[in-house]
């Protein structure tokens, strides 16, 4: 099972759309993949509704996909915080996991998966070596929020294949 993670909990973001058209790509492969939302699930407090999340969304999967938009130059708190009140042994540890950095800039997040990544190994993830800088996202989606830009198209596609062979 691969959970696709959308890595921040503002409302009607670019990350947001990016998870879902991620979601999407992988069904045109015959790949289902589930989604968690942070803009939908308090994921700050380890609750009944947290720990739901967790053995339905985090635990099953084998695969993770972290959607995330570039925030101070890092990668937004929300997702360290989830991520810490994980039970981390039963939800990453010898996962495999990719990453796509969102920004209306030009950098895509590197400096952002570059600090992610280090939580991940640490946390004994194996995360895969493409991880992918989408650059201008706003100007790549179109009005059904799809990826009209065939280049930005191939790069995931790209992405996704190796992911899915890893």
């Amino acid at each position: 099972m691969i959970t696709i993670i959308s890595g921040t909990n503002r409302k009607a973001s670019n990350t947001r759309k990016v998870s879902l058209e991620y979601q999407r790509l992988l069904l045109e492969k015959n790949i289902e993949a589930r989604l968690l939302l942070l803009d939908e699930i308090d994921m700050t407090v380890r609750n009944q509704v947290f720990i739901e999340t967790e053995n339905e969304l985090l635990k099953p999967a084998r695969k993770f996909i972290i959607v995330m938009p570039e925030y101070n130059g890092s990668y937004p708190g929300i997702l360290k915080l989830m991520m810490d009140n994980t039970d981390v042994s039963k939800v990453w540890w010898h996962k495999k996991v990719l990453l796509t950095g969102v920004a209306t800039g030009r950098a895509g997040n590197l400096r952002g998966m570059e600090h992610l990544t280090g939580s991940l190994l640490h946390m004994k993830m194996l995360v895969h070596p493409n991880r992918l800088p989408i650059s201008l996202v706003d100007k790549l989606l179109d009005a059904d929020n799809h990826f009209a830009d065939a280049s930005a198209l191939r790069a995931i596609d790209t992405q996704l294949e190796e992911f899915l062979e890893f």
